[in-house]
């Protein structure tokens, strides 16, 4: 007798879902190949907060039921291979030197260093300027907020 097929619920970051129809048999590698056909290294599914990172585990393996709600994030580029050989790792400098990263720091280093110069050096900042600050304090907090809400 063919195997029953059961129904998957693949949830994505922005609340989007996708249904997929699969056997219990079937294993995490086939339903990424059949769902995200040329993105197979870039998808990581979760389920029930683990990582389902074994490509050859079976479906049924997972105690998988129908409906069952798998989590799905799909990075922007695939994974790097493992470097092999001892002189294949990075360069560690730019490995651990994130500039995006410190985009954030940075502005508000800089605001802060300003607004300290306003406050001690009132005399050198005229009305414009100092609304301008305020208003560049406010649109800069605006931006942090909604970038970092998610």
């Amino acid at each position: 007798p063919a195997e029953p097929t059961m129904v998957l619920r693949l949830k994505f970051l922005n609340d989007t879902e996708r249904l997929a129809r699969v056997r219990p048999g079937d294993t995490v590698g086939a339903l990424k190949r059949a769902h995200f056909p040329g993105q197979e290294q870039q998808v990581r599914l979760i389920y029930q907060g683990q990582l389902l990172r074994d490509d050859a585990q079976s479906l049924a393996a997972l105690h998988l039921g129908h409906n069952s709600v798998l989590h799905c994030h799909i990075s922007q580029h695939s994974p790097a291979p493992a470097p092999a050989g001892p002189h294949a790792s990075a360069d560690p400098v730019h490995a651990a030197l994130n500039v995006g990263s410190l985009m954030l720091p940075l502005f508000v280093l800089m605001l802060a260093v300003i607004w300290y110069c306003q406050l001690q050096y009132r005399h050198v900042f005229t009305a414009t300027a100092t609304t301008f600050l305020a208003g560049l304090t406010l649109l800069f907090s605006f931006m942090a907020f909604t970038m970092y809400r998610r």
